[in-house]
């Protein structure tokens, strides 16, 4: 073979394996930069979900307060 066609072949191999090489990596990266995201929205979705337990406790404590302070009006107008 012509040393022409081997520095061809040899530069194809190189070429090729240059260009999967930087797909994977690229792969890899943006793999990684997934799953990172995945784990905010992870942790975001904790606290959407916390502070909504919070909300809704609140509503019962401020009906509760809400009773007790009307049972405590109507103690104190039955004792006048």
């Amino acid at each position: 073979m012509p040393d022409v066609v081997i520095v061809a072949l040899i530069s194809l191999a190189g070429t090729l394996a240059g260009s999967f090489g930087g797909i994977i990596t690229a792969n890899k990266l943006t793999n990684y930069r997934i799953q990172q995201l995945e784990e905010k929205v992870e942790k975001h979705n904790k606290v959407i979900e916390r502070v909504y337990n919070l909300e809704k406790n609140e509503a019962v404590i401020e009906e509760e307060i809400k009773v007790a302070n009307h049972r405590i009006e109507d103690l104190e107008q039955f004792h006048k």
